[in-house]
């Protein structure tokens, strides 16, 4: 089966079973949603427990859930540290221009003239914009940013993302 991490608990909230989770996903707001599914999976372990979201509030950084399942601080501190994720069939179709942080990652980096940069090994989210992490062959990781005088066309299908590079984006 294949899951997609949404967050991780890091810690419990107060003493009714409320934890803190950073989150992973864009849609915290759906994926946390009251009567939602979500699995969580305690550190290291491939098994994975259901819990059903009873409420969702954002606090500072943290998202702050509470499930049907758990009803006190004992309980919500067994699943301290595990991580929170969904069935690749809980994911929602994406309006055209978006896509999903698993079908950027591992798609090759080219430009328009045709070279190649590397693969994208991650996706930093500091702030206006998406910055990926492109791994090159014996040089130092490129940050390409995720707009559109840079990005000019990605292909989901071919793994394929073609760039238009800014001057001193490449420089070493």
């Amino acid at each position: 089966m294949e899951w997609f991490n949404v967050g991780k608990i890091v810690n419990t909230h107060g003493i009714r079973g409320e934890v803190r989770v950073v989150s992973r996903t864009d849609f915290a707001d759906e994926r946390y949603e009251v009567g939602n599914v979500l699995t969580v999976f305690p550190a290291g372990s491939k098994e994975g427990r259901e819990l059903t979201v009873r409420t969702h509030r954002q606090h500072k950084q943290f998202d702050l859930l509470t499930f049907e399942e758990i009803s006190s601080v004992e309980e919500a501190e067994k699943v301290k540290g595990s991580v929170v994720k969904v069935h690749k069939d809980q994911l929602h179709s994406l309006e055209e221009g978006s896509f999903y942080f698993h079908e950027i990652i591992g798609c090759t980096v080219k430009t328009v003239e045709g070279e190649t940069i590397g693969k994208v090994k991650e996706i930093l989210t500091p702030g206006a914009n998406d910055v990926w992490v492109v791994q090159r062959q014996g040089k130092k990781d490129a940050y390409i940013p995720y707009i559109d005088e840079v990005v000019e066309r990605i292909s989901i299908q071919d793994q394929e993302i073609l760039i238009s590079p800014m001057e001193g984006l490449l420089d070493e």
